[in-house]
């Protein structure tokens, strides 16, 4: 039954996940198609290797949003990780069917995102441009803060400083603010007939200065390869673009790497799907988390870190797919503590948030990457708990988590709420890679008990106003606020606003993980760690 669950959730997601990647929809392809474009996607499967998975950052991104405007299906752009000549690119793709490829709030958050995870891991930066620029209705949201339009030129700028190579492909518009975004790129190759680059189009180059001029003269391809020098490359075809961007990666010359220890993969002790299996479909019933490490990790692999030690989570050495690695997870079972109280599963303890500091530490010490496997309730609460010092504990790890400098990946399999998910984490913390389960929940705390105290709440306002309210009043009141809270935990509402870069099937889960270390490892530089000021 539960495994048959998991697989309900994944057949809707997967049914959602087709409808977005058709864009704009088929009749808005048939246009691109008819100019002799390709769309998005299909540029990015002519430019990656044959052998290559497509990694796929934000396909939720603005997921139920903009519905004034129409809906922005992946925020209008596709961004992800993939092999081209046989080495690990970001590529950042404008879906032009899509509101003509104009930038939404969200699309501007989606691609600093693809810009800030090319500069942790040092990958090459492939742009497809295809864009009438911002949405001007909603410009005020995007064009001048620290985290709007602007912040992407001056990533393209500190990237090229750190010696990132970045291509842009002009593939179709290139309008406004938009036009510096290729030109700031390493190389910028444009397509003869539809691509064009300006900071003003004809139609206002007429308004503001009276001057007549069709768009190809101001901005073509011939223009900007022959007369003004913007370009770099005239090509005939995207087809013939997409091979000219193979080619110049092709010829990139050797980078360091981290080095990251990696031996010849094993399979895992146990299938993915025994575990799915005995997933519980409530979020509030105990599972042991260990057939899940088992699952993952590379059979006999895993060496447990204090295994009798703080027992709610779970610490040690593993490897995923050869890659050596650190993992930090949450126990879903009820556990005994050393004093031979039961604790509950999920619920990080000061002893277990004193085990994972020390832990995370040695994995520091030792240079191995860091995977969080979160289903978190948060910190234990209640008199014992404070009077213990939980606070004091969980500063200490949230401290460790905070300034640790090798690579995080999360994945978050069921709950992270509250503070556990700062302290497992969260997207707040800086992971390299931050993954969900269809089975993930993101909230402040679980939706029945955040339902109450916000129903109490409202009640006991309206009664201070003289209303009042029958069992039925409170009963209604209750469903509609665990509605809407229910609502706001979805996974896909998470995805949609990027607090994590992708819905994972459980059953790649492995697969995702090796790529995220793979493409950490292209970063050689792994600054050294220190801890702020920690009570002891």
């Amino acid at each position: 039954m539960n495994k048959n669950r998991v697989d309900e959730l994944l057949e809707i997601l997967e049914k959602e996940a087709a409808r977005i990647k058709k864009g704009g929809g088929i009749s808005r392809i048939q246009n691109e198609h008819a100019k002799g474009k390709l769309t998005a996607r299909e540029r990015i499967n002519l430019l990656l290797d044959e052998d290559s998975d497509f990694f796929e950052i934000g396909l939720w991104a603005a997921n139920d949003m903009y519905k004034e405007e129409g809906g922005c299906p992946s925020a209008g752009v596709i961004a992800g990780t993939g092999k081209i000549c046989g080495r690990n690119c970001m590529i950042i793709a404008n879906d032009a069917t899509v509101k003509a490829g104009a930038w939404f709030p969200m699309t501007a958050k989606k691609n600093l995102r693809a810009q800030e995870i090319a500069m942790e891991n040092r990958l090459p930066v492939i742009y497809l441009v295809d864009s009438a620029g911002v949405f001007l209705p909603m410009q005020d949201e995007i064009f001048p803060d620290k985290e709007h339009f602007g912040r992407i030129f001056r990533n393209n700028a500190v990237m090229s400083a750190m010696g990132i190579p970045q291509i842009a492909a002009i593939m179709g518009s290139c309008v406004a603010g938009g036009a510096y975004l290729p030109i700031m790129s390493d190389e910028a190759l444009i397509v003869e007939g539809t691509g064009s680059v300006f900071l003003a189009g004809s139609y206002l180059v007429k308004a503001a200065i009276g001057e007549d001029v069709d768009n190809e003269i101001l901005g073509g391809a011939s223009t900007h390869t022959e007369i003004s020098g913007v370009t770099d490359y005239k090509v005939k075809s995207d087809t013939e673009c997409l091979f000219t961007v193979r080619e110049l990666l092709d010829k990139l010359g050797p980078f360091d790497e981290a080095g990251f220890n990696r031996k010849k993969p094993l399979e895992p002790e146990l299938d993915i799907r025994q575990f799915v299996e005995s997933f519980p479909d409530d979020s509030t019933r105990p599972y042991d988390t260990y057939p899940l490490i088992k699952s993952l990790a590379d059979n006999g692999s895993f060496t447990e870190y204090k295994k009798g030690y703080g027992q709610t989570l779970i610490t040690g050495y593993a490897r995923i797919d050869g890659w050596s690695i650190g993992i930090v997870a949450n126990q879903r079972g009820v556990v005994r503590s050393k004093t031979g109280e039961m604790q509950i599963g999920g619920v990080i303890y000061s002893d277990s948030a004193d085990k994972a500091t020390r832990f995370i530490l040695n994995c520091n010490q030792k240079k191995i990457p860091i995977l969080f496997l979160q289903d978190v309730t948060g910190f234990m609460i209640g008199k014992r708990s404070e009077h213990g010092g939980i606070i004091k504990d969980g500063a200490k790890m949230v401290n460790a988590v905070a300034n640790s400098t090798v690579p995080k990946i999360t994945v978050i399999i069921g709950n992270s709420y509250g503070a556990g998910n700062y302290a497992m984490c969260g997207k707040a913390y800086d992971p390299r890679f931050i993954y969900a389960w269809p089975t993930a929940r993101i909230a402040v705390m679980g939706g029945t008990q955040a339902a109450k105290v916000l129903t109490q709440i409202q009640v006991s306002s309206l009664e201070k106003k003289g209303k009042k309210l029958s069992d039925d009043d409170k009963a209604g009141i209750l469903e509609k606020i665990k509605s809407r809270y229910d609502r706001q935990t979805d996974v896909r509402y998470a995805a949609a606003r990027l607090w994590v870069d992708a819905i994972i099937s459980p059953y790649d889960t492995r697969k995702v993980i090796s790529n995220a270390i793979e493409c950490a490892n292209q970063n050689p530089e792994i600054p050294g760690f220190k801890t702020g000021v920690i009570q002891v």
